[in-house]
């Protein structure tokens, strides 16, 4: 019982952060189509990452949640263990959230830099440089935790990792070409997913 409740209030938690990055999703479709991106580079890896992400953090858990085919690869973990999940849940979804109302219309799901884009240090980012990964992170976590399955637990965390490994370099890189001094003196300043100790 326990089980299938974590499994569906996992789901809710992805429908939470799913509606938290609506707006922004179709305000970045708006500009795009408008031309406003002076650097984008929404193809080719990105789309393979954007993929990767989305199957892993999101398809997997949802065929597990609402068919019966992976439990087969289920394995038994304390319910306590699930409700830690579910705190690291509401904890990712409150930090994705914040990290969007600090972004602004500075936000973008792939590499992409607009014409207005400025580099944002201030709420969250004052603390973390990357904090909607460091969300996805502890979303990661929590679907280990709350979906104890070899495949549909685990599939979000490899998928942050290899987008993560792969698409972090290359964002940095692009913001240190853009915003030259001020985004290195910040992230110099400024931890990835961990805040630095001042």
């Amino acid at each position: 019982m326990t089980a299938y409740l974590l499994r569906y209030l996992f789901i809710a938690g992805l429908l939470a952060q799913e509606i938290i990055r609506f707006p922004h999703r179709r305000r970045n479709r708006r500009e795009q189509k408008a031309g406003r991106f002076v650097d984008d580079r929404s193809q080719g890896l990105e789309l393979v990452m954007s993929m990767v992400a989305w199957t892993g953090m999101e398809i997997i858990p949802l065929f597990y949640a609402f068919t019966r085919w992976l439990e087969w690869a289920d394995y038994p973990l304390p319910a306590w263990l699930g409700w830690v999940g579910f705190t690291l849940l509401a904890l990712a979804t409150w930090l994705l959230w914040r990290a969007h109302a600090d972004l602004g219309r500075n936000w973008s799901p792939t590499l992409q830099v607009s014409r207005e884009q400025q580099v944002v240090t201030s709420g969250v980012y004052g603390y973390l440089r990357h904090p909607i990964y460091a969300s996805l992170l502890l979303t990661g976590v929590a679907q280990a935790l709350m979906l104890p399955n070899w495949i549909a637990g685990w599939s979000g965390l490899a998928a942050f990792l290899l987008v993560y490994l792969v698409r972090v370099p290359r964002e940095e890189a692009m913001m240190v070409q853009h915003f030259g001094e001020e985004y290195t003196a910040y992230r110099a300043r400024v931890g990835g997913l961990l805040p630095r100790r001042r």
